[in-house]
């Protein structure tokens, strides 16, 4: 069932929509142009839509997009000259160390294998920030502001220090985060055959973008936590507690 454009509105004017996207959903449409995507949906309410920028398919949160052509070229460049701050929340495995830090690495496309980033020193210049907001042991709860905007940045630079991204397929184990990881004394209930994960899909959210209007207002948009990592959260620090 697709999402409703109205459920995913964070804030809209003549001149642009931000909007909170789920999980799973296509920014924009892919090479093989199969599956829907959020500019098809907005293309169809809106007639036309411009791409400002894109998150990954598998990561929730904020996008931006304009709706005139003059919005477009004013968000772009924003972005292009990294005036934009642009801030993610997310699930990494273990505990960074130092607790936070930066990790200046440049990323190029795999040589071979078509969408897979590495780290390149001939790669284009790459940066991001991260914090540890919440340390539970087996993984941590981190805030990233990326200064550039590289195809799988916050990714790849977890992994180059050592800690991917919660059930990252491609840079991390790939696998589910289960409570029986957490707590050494876990036991099903009578009822369950099987642990069903407490997450199950890449643990990473664009949280705020910060930018100006055409009118040269700074504009703060934020977009909430969506429920399965909200729930995780709470039973992560329900264990942390025990």
């Amino acid at each position: 069932m697709l999402p409703r454009i109205s459920d995913m509105v964070i804030a809209e004017t003549e001149d642009y929509i931000a909007l909170n996207k789920p999980s799973g959903l296509l920014s924009i449409p892919d090479r093989e142009g199969k599956d829907i995507s959020l500019k098809n949906l907005l293309n169809e309410k809106f007639g036309k839509i411009f791409t400002v920028h894109r998150i990954d398919r598998d990561t929730s949160g904020l996008i931006l997009f304009a709706k005139t052509e003059d919005a477009h070229k004013h968000f772009s460049a924003q972005f292009e000259h990294r005036e934009t701050r642009k801030i993610y929340n997310g699930l990494v495995i273990g505990t960074p160390s130092p607790a936070e830090g930066s990790v200046d690495a440049p990323i190029s496309e795999h040589p071979a294998k078509k969408g897979l980033m590495v780290i390149n020193r001939k790669g284009k210049e790459a940066l991001t920030d991260y914090t540890t907001l919440d340390d539970f042991r087996s993984c941590a709860w981190m805030q990233f502001r990326i200064h550039t905007g590289r195809t799988h940045q916050i990714r790849i630079h977890m992994k180059n220090i050592g800690n991917p991204i919660v059930c990252d397929p491609v840079y991390g184990d790939g696998k589910p985060l289960l409570l029986s990881s957490l707590k050494s004394k876990f036991k099903l209930s009578k009822n369950e055959l099987d642990e069903r994960p407490i997450m199950n899909r890449l643990a990473l959210h664009a949280s705020q973008l910060e930018l100006s209007d055409l009118s040269g207002n700074q504009v703060l948009l934020e977009a909430a936590l969506p429920k399965d990592l909200r729930a995780t959260l709470q039973q992560l620090a329900k264990w942390k507690k025990k």
